[in-house]
């Protein structure tokens, strides 16, 4: 399988992923990820912007194709951190670009002292024993608590659509959006005082 950037200074370009057999990632689908960024186009530009579970850093990059000031990619996966500092350096995006090893779920408090105008989230769908990973309540969560979001950022969210969200307080969803079978995609914001 191949992952094309769509748009921007590196449109056309094909990232190295993991051998198609091997789906220890799930990356985002390019039907989606074009609706996605077509849906922000107007916030990308100059954004600082954080891909969690960055699998081989397709999502960020494509924000660094298309402008963005900086992209943060965080990952536990060595494999994937492998591909994504490959990646990163093919494209010359080394200078915007920010690599982190993390457990995004136990060890969050890592991101705290930064704060981005873009926050993608796009959780694997099942863990290595084929289990539902449900991680995004938990991670939205965190978000909040590290205070990783400035006034007026947004946080978008691929999800399994078989996984329930809790309501997350001090955020709201304001828009959401399907795609197949099984794929949603939520964005987030802060709530608006009333």
């Amino acid at each position: 399988m191949s992952l094309k950037i769509i748009a921007g200074t590196s449109k056309g370009r094909i990232l190295k992923t993991l051998p198609q057999w091997d789906l220890s990632i799930r990356p985002m689908l390019c039907s989606v990820k074009k609706s996605v960024f077509d849906i922000m186009q107007f916030k990308i530009y100059n954004s600082s912007f954080i891909d969690l579970f960055a699998g081989v850093g397709s999502v960020g990059i494509e924000a660094l194709s298309r402008g963005a000031k900086k992209a943060v990619f965080v990952e536990l996966s060595t494999a994937s951190l492998s591909l994504i500092r490959y990646n990163v350096n093919m494209l010359g995006f080394n200078n915007r670009s920010e690599i982190i090893k993390c457990d995004i779920i136990n060890d969050f408090h890592v991101l705290s002292g930064s704060k981005y105008d873009i926050v993608f989230i796009g959780a694997p769908y099942k863990d290595k024993k084929g289990n539902p990973f449900v991680s995004t309540y938990l991670v939205l969560e965190n978000i909040v608590r590290y205070n990783i979001l400035k006034s007026d950022s947004v946080i978008i969210v691929q999800k399994h659509s078989k996984e329930s969200i809790n309501d997350v307080v001090n955020l709201e969803c304001f828009r959401t959006k399907k795609y197949g079978g099984d794929t949603v995609v939520f964005f987030y914001r802060y709530k608006c005082e009333k």
